[in-house]
């Protein structure tokens, strides 16, 4: 097992009737298929047969643009809760002007802990990355370029917990839609 375990670490990748390291269990075919419908593809698992790639090809292309109403939704969702908590803050305070940039600025800070500060932590204590390497990791994925260079879950000396992979998977679908209503934010704000 340590000579399988080392020829992996050197970029050998097992091929035949293998697991990969548990890469294509539940949680590993979770996230492969999150990354593959948000175009993060961080290019470290793929499919290896002919029938995995059309497989592969019908599902982005049936999952990509429903990712994108997702992600659409999720961000009207996000929109619409902080437009409800200005309309709250406004009825009990009275600010008409101020509760605007306000609650921009608590949406702001609130999706970067979320999505941007608070995630490099936990990245940190699981993956053994330094805080700014998760942070690194972070944004590559939020934003999809998603190069590969840091990938969760694929460290072989390391024991994950079964809900780590599909909590990353929901943190980049929510962290996603947040990022595109902050790109959008600065876009208007440019014009």
């Amino acid at each position: 097992l340590q000579g399988i375990i080392q020829a992996y670490k050197s970029g050998i990748t097992l091929q035949g009737n293998t697991t990969s390291l548990g890469r294509w269990d539940y949680s590993g075919s979770f996230f492969f298929s999150i990354s593959a419908i948000t175009t993060i593809g961080y290019g470290n698992l793929s499919p290896s047969t002919a029938v995995g790639r059309i497989f592969c090809i019908v599902f982005a292309l049936f999952g990509i643009p429903l990712n994108l109403v997702l992600l659409n939704e999720i961000g009207h969702l996000m929109l619409l809760g902080v437009q409800h908590c200005a309309r709250r803050l406004e009825e009990v305070f009275h600010w008409q002007n101020k509760i605007s940039f306000l609650m921009k600025t608590c949406a702001l800070v609130t999706g970067l802990l979320l999505f941007l500060l608070l995630p490099p932590l936990l990245f940190s204590d699981k993956e053994g990355w330094s805080y700014e390497e998760g942070f690194y990791y972070s944004f590559i994925t939020l934003s999809t370029i998603g190069f590969g260079d840091y990938v969760i879950g694929m460290n072989p000396d390391r024991t994950y917990p079964s809900w780590y992979k599909n909590v990353i998977s929901l943190w980049i679908l929510f962290g996603m839609a947040w990022l595109a209503l902050v790109i959008k934010f600065c876009i208007n704000i440019l014009e």
